[in-house]
């Protein structure tokens, strides 16, 4: 298999870079040629026929860099499947009566993208990201809490684009 894959990501403290890589390395293990990217860095989704775009949430919200890469290659994605996927609290709920709320966290970009698939994974607090919330004196007493499940990472990156 030939297929060029790109996921571009945006983090805050390194968990949602984590989710990326894993994600490209179950890609790379069904034969992709894969690249995982920051945003920040401006690839050029032209050159992929597909492309995965994941974001760290506060507030609910994807981190303004994810949405912008989203912004500014908007017509280059509508020419490729693409998938969506955050990393944050609001994987961790299973029920199916807040999904519709919980996958609100997309609405600014699934306009522009019509994804394919779009999925919410648990995330990782640690004093950097609480530092957002609490000042960093009380942050400094906050244990990491890890609530990613590896195995439904896994899993999603073997069956996406299927």
């Amino acid at each position: 298999m030939n297929n060029r894959v790109l996921v571009a990501y945006a983090t805050y403290a390194g968990s949602t870079q984590e989710v990326a890589v894993e994600i490209g390395k179950m890609l790379g293990e069904r034969g992709f040629s894969v690249d995982v990217i920051p945003v920040l860095e401006q690839p050029q989704v032209d050159d992929y026929q597909f492309v995965l775009i994941g974001s760290a949430v506060y507030g609910s919200k994807w981190r303004s860099e994810a949405v912008d890469f989203v912004e500014t290659n908007q017509v280059a994605l509508r020419g490729v499947p693409v998938a969506l996927f955050s990393v944050c609290l609001a994987g961790l709920a299973k029920d199916e009566a807040t999904l519709p709320k919980r996958l609100a966290i997309f609405d600014p970009v699934r306009p522009l993208v019509q994804p394919a698939a779009e999925v919410l994974f648990a995330g990782k607090v640690d004093r950097r990201g609480v530092s957002l919330f609490l000042p960093g004196w009380l942050a400094q007493f906050f244990p990491t809490l890890d609530f990613r499940d590896w195995n439904q990472i896994r899993s999603w990156a073997q069956t996406v684009f299927v």
